[in-house]
């Protein structure tokens, strides 16, 4: 799979660049546990006075709870090192004058509760709701069946009489690693199937989601003004995320051979990282041959 990539090591990669944007989920965690190497990775760069951020497609959790998760795995990370796609909405419904709109979410009360931040009014859910403003944030917390009849129900309800909804999704991943071999269904699918549904619906009129969350400008925008580095560089293990997002944001990317990466040969992927690591774990890397 590496023949055509350019690997690396974490020391080559500290000389060069001078701020890291980190994925979380696949990088340093997987559901269970910390991946191999994260700990000596983040001691690394703080010892060489990197800056850097974990940027996480995340809406499901709030920056408090994901320092205290990764504080249960051995990581050490403050709230404030995250920047999270549930994060990036208060800005949105300020630029965009949704502050005060009522909001369905899709999600759990972490999820309702960057929505609230933001200045929205959360509604529950039900057959008769109204809404301005639907967040698609995470799966977690939704009923399957049961929210998205609901949700799908109040969206053609709202284009059937004129007044299309708002539509925001925060996490565009369609799955997630649970852990070796295992994988969960995300957000970024449930979102798929109410515009698919829209599309089938009202062909060529129907309004897609506006997403937060890698591989969007948006969220890297943000990292980036965060960040303030000169020589950033992005380190994650989804192609269609990490890798895709650092290439439209003009940065360099390290793909990490753990989490999501593709298992193809390299010469075959739609977009190439800069850089090459099979793992964090400097145990675990083998020279290209």
């Amino acid at each position: 799979m590496t023949e055509a990539l350019s690997q690396t090591s974490i020391d080559a990669l500290v000389e060069t660049y001078d701020g890291f944007l980190i994925d979380a989920y696949g990088v340093l965690v997987d559901k269970n546990r910390a991946m191999p190497g994260a700990r000596k990775l983040l001691a690394r760069l703080d010892a060489a006075g990197r800056p850097w951020l974990v940027v996480t497609n995340s809406a499901s959790r709030l920056p408090e709870t994901l320092s205290a998760e990764l504080a249960a795995f051995g990581l050490a990370v403050a709230p404030e090192r995250f920047l999270t796609s549930g994060s990036l909405l208060q800005e949105h419904f300020q630029e965009q004058g949704s502050v005060g709109s009522r909001c369905v979410v899709l999600g759990p009360e972490d999820s309702r509760i960057y929505v609230e931040r933001a200045g929205g009014r959360v509604v529950a859910l039900d057959d008769e709701t109204d809404a301005e403003v639907l967040i698609v944030a995470d799966q977690k917390g939704v009923r399957c069946l049961q929210d998205m009849d609901f949700a799908v129900s109040l969206m053609l309800r709202r284009m059937d009489v004129g007044r299309p909804l708002r539509l925001l999704l925060c996490n565009p991943d369609l799955i997630y690693p649970v852990g070796p071999g295992r994988f969960g269904f995300t957000s970024g699918g449930l979102a798929a199937m109410l515009e698919a549904v829209a599309h089938e619906r009202y062909p060529g009129e129907a309004n897609g989601f506006i997403r937060l969350g890698k591989p969007y400008r948006p969220i890297f925008s943000a990292a980036l003004r965060r960040l303030g580095a000169t020589r950033p560089l992005m380190i994650g293990d989804q192609l269609g995320t990490d890798i895709l997002g650092a290439l439209r944001s003009g940065i360099d990317s390290v793909l990490v051979g753990t989490g999501l990466a593709p298992r193809s040969d390299s010469r075959t992927w739609p977009v190439h990282p800069t850089w090459y690591l099979p793992s964090l774990d400097p145990r675990g890397n083998t020279p290209v041959g």
